[in-house]
């Protein structure tokens, strides 16, 4: 946000410049300005959206007694009442936009005018400044397609703001005072970041012989005596979605005023209608050097419509016939597994992954108590395992088909760049706020590749954002909330880069009780070795690699694309795409779980939990991955995710026990996995252990450290089995008699 300009004043050089940002000279048509003028109080005043149902003149005259005085318009109503309006205001908006919100306010005066009791006569009302809000139904324009064409130009472009400045006043009618005859002088200014254009000299005639004429630049500001609108400038960034791979996102700064002050929040997804102009930055390196043509492109926003639930093409619309095909589509048996196998066809077997990636797509219902508490709907997945393994497969998958998704690596995200940062502006010294991927993929999913090689401290920043869904800031004098409903997917390696089945899940799974409670499921990934499964696998690898097709320097790639195309054996497929029926699921349909699918749901976590318990119980310690109401809460949005699917406004039993299915193969089975040091050991074993602990000890002293590989031949060249050995070290490791340094690889002896 550097390089803003403050809305400095301008001198009379500049005159040749028409106002509104510098654009040329606006075709008038044949009809005059008054004559718009008219048909503007007539559109106001006339227009029916109904048959007697006027909507402009009665939310003006609401309008008329609260803070809010604006007039929300919107341009196809404009073209249906008269086609030329729209067209005046597309093609020169700083002229008739002005006219507009004169015309309302003047249709406010007549509607508010009243007949004076004594002398009869017509009393109008004083009336405020009314603005203008336009809205409209056409599809918004990608930043990197505006251009030179554009100026002084309606245009509507979508993204998201990732900064907001603080409120500023900004001069709409400037008083100057002549410092050497003292007349007073108002000037207008222009609108957005545009000044006054001050005159060189003073209109004061000398009367007498020996008065002295004003000098050059007598005008002086005063400031107590001119006219003041609220404005804030914003930084608005291009959907991650709309970004081209391996370019950076492109930002835009916009310019808002009145009313539209302090309603934007930074990590917010927009669509504003808004005037492509131009401004001359104060501190720009252009300006320095004398370029007086270049300028720098800004927005000055006179519309503002919730991008939330809209992509950048606009706002999901379904046609009736689409629809019907979507309801045919979830009335078929097979609905389940159509769905899931058109998720990663790449990735051979991972049936269960698949079934569950399926799930966080579709997401569960969000929830509002009556106290205010809000429960998240959305499904957090960690596929944890060895390399090789297609995890990354998933995740890339997942960044290019959901409609909102952002993708991270783990060692190169810090805390700031996850959640939120507060940056301060070069030109004003201002702090602001600049929203991390888990704000800008609000009611997405953020993919975060290589979870365990984060920072401790940085994975502990995500906590609250993983569960509660929002990240509170309170830096350097800011102190907000900002949304982040979003889902996650990370995939991460054991400490020692495998899954090794020797070791204990708390030696595998290396990652804090807090942040596993926060993930729906836990996938163990293993690298089976199977003559049978192996020659599966390469069959289908090299498949693909023959009959993929030759990669395209293009790199931008429609999200719709990248799901399979619809074969003619599968007829029901014909008008819906698995993407925009799951855009269509996730608007239209929130479940809630039935009766008798609750109690099921009651007894399976009670059952779930006694396990647990008794597993605890009978090896001494806590389970690696905690189970906690957090995964009665995970079953319960699998459950509606799954019946989401099918459009069906109920989770049934049937939907629990799959759900249940799921959390078991994954989370319960990862909470089993690994080897336990107290069960199953038969007493020669025992005594091995035993053995293998006296030589460790006698091996090592108290306080001394040897490399893990060099001990365990020592003791193997003692006749102690490597496997023994190894058990033996994690027995003393979980007693906390011995410490892993230097990732793993030394041992340290501990008192």
């Amino acid at each position: 946000m550097s390089g803003w300009d403050e809305g400095g004043v301008y001198y009379s050089d500049q005159a040749q410049f028409p106002p509104g940002g510098g654009g040329g000279d606006a075709d008038k048509s044949s009809a005059s300005r008054h004559s718009i003028l008219v048909k503007f109080k007539e559109f106001i005043r006339s227009f029916e959206s109904e048959p007697n149902v006027f909507p402009y003149r009665e939310n003006l005259v609401q309008n008329y007694d609260t803070p809010s005085k604006s007039l929300l318009v919107d341009i196809e109503d404009l073209n249906a009442f008269d086609c030329q309006l729209p067209s005046l205001l597309r093609s020169a908006p700083s002229d008739y936009l002005p006219l507009f919100e004169t015309a309302a306010a003047e249709v406010l005066s007549s509607l508010k005018s009243k007949v004076t009791g004594e002398t009869g006569e017509i009393e109008d009302p004083t009336v405020a400044e009314i603005q203008i809000l336009l809205t409209s139904k056409e599809d918004s324009v990608s930043m990197r397609a505006l251009g030179a064409q554009s100026v002084s130009k309606l245009i509507k472009i979508s993204g998201i703001t990732i900064a907001a400045s603080r409120t500023k006043a900004k001069a709409t009618y400037v008083t100057l005072l002549c410092r050497n005859c003292k007349s007073i002088k108002v000037i207008p200014c222009r609108p957005g970041l545009g000044g006054a254009i001050v005159p060189r000299s003073c209109d004061h005639v000398p009367q007498t012989a020996g008065e002295e004429p004003c000098p050059i630049d007598p005008w002086i500001v005063v400031p107590d005596k001119s006219k003041y609108v609220d404005q804030q400038t914003v930084k608005l960034q291009e959907n991650p979605e709309d970004v081209p791979t391996g370019e950076l996102p492109r930002n835009m700064l916009l310019s808002v005023d009145r009313q539209l002050v302090q309603t934007i929040v930074p990590g917010t997804r927009l669509t504003i209608i808004g005037i492509y102009s131009i401004f001359q930055a104060g501190n720009s390196a252009t300006s320095q050097r004398g370029a007086v043509a270049v300028r720098q492109p800004y927005i000055r926003v006179v519309g503002i419509e919730d991008g939330s639930d809209s992509n950048s093409s606009g706002k999901f619309v379904f046609t009736a016939d689409e629809v019907e095909e979507f309801k045919k589509f979830a009335s078929e048996a097979d609905c389940y597994k159509n769905i899931c196998s058109k998720v990663a066809p790449s990735i051979y077997g991972h049936e269960d992954v698949k079934k569950s990636v399926a799930c966080l797509l579709f997401g569960g219902s969000r929830k509002e108590l009556p106290d205010g508490v809000k429960l998240r709907g959305d499904i957090n997945i960690l596929l944890l395992g060895d390399p090789s393994t297609a995890k990354s497969q998933f995740l890339k998958f997942v960044d290019k088909t959901a409609p909102i998704a952002i993708y991270t690596s783990g060692k190169g995200s810090s805390a700031a760049g996850l959640t939120a940062s507060v940056i301060r502006d070069n030109s004003s010294r201002e702090f602001y706020l600049e929203g991390g991927a888990m704000v800008l993929a609000d009611n997405g999913v953020v993919c975060i590749d290589e979870f365990d090689k984060m920072r401790p401290e940085d994975r502990v920043a995500i906590h609250e954002a993983m569960e509660q869904q929002t990240i509170s800031i309170a830096k350097a004098g800011i102190t907000t909330v900002l949304n982040s409903r979003t889902a996650v997917l990370a995939a991460a390696n054991p400490p020692s880069g495998r899954y090794d089945d020797l070791k204990t899940a708390q030696d595998n799974i290396d990652l804090q009780t807090t942040i596993l409670s926060r993930f729906d499921l836990i996938f163990i990934v293993k690298d089976v070795r199977l003559y049978s499964q192996d020659k599966l696998i390469a069959s289908h690898v090299i498949k693909l690699h023959s009959t993929a097709e030759a990669a395209s320097d293009d790199t931008r790639t429609s999200k719709e694309d990248n799901w399979l195309k619809r074969q003619s054996s599968e007829p029901v497929l014909v008008l819906c795409t698995v993407w925009w029926y799951i855009q269509y699921c996730k608007k239209n349909c929130y479940p809630r779980l039935s009766e008798s699918a609750a109690t099921v749901l009651q007894n399976s976590y009670i059952q779930i939990r006694q396990e647990m318990r008794q597993q605890a119980n009978e090896s001494g310690e806590s389970a690696a991955i905690p189970i906690t109401v957090r995964q009665l809460e995970a079953v319960i949005r699998l459950s509606e995710a799954l019946a989401r699917m099918r459009l069906s406004h109920v989770a049934t039993d049937e939907n629990v026990r799959e759900a249940i299915r799921l959390f078991n193969v994954s989370t319960m089975d990862a909470a089993k996995s690994g080897i336990n040091q107290h069960i199953n050991l038969t007493p020669e074993m025992a005594s091995e252990i035993k053995k293998a602990e006296t030589q460790i000890k006698r091996r090592m002293g108290i306080g001394s450290h040897i490399s893990e590989r060099r001990l365990i031949d020592e003791l193997a060249r003692m006749g102690l089995n490597d496997s023994i050995v190894r058990r033996a070290l994690l027995i003393m490791h979980q007693r906390e008699e011995v410490e892993y340094k230097r990732e793993r690889r030394v041992i340290l002896r501990k008192a």
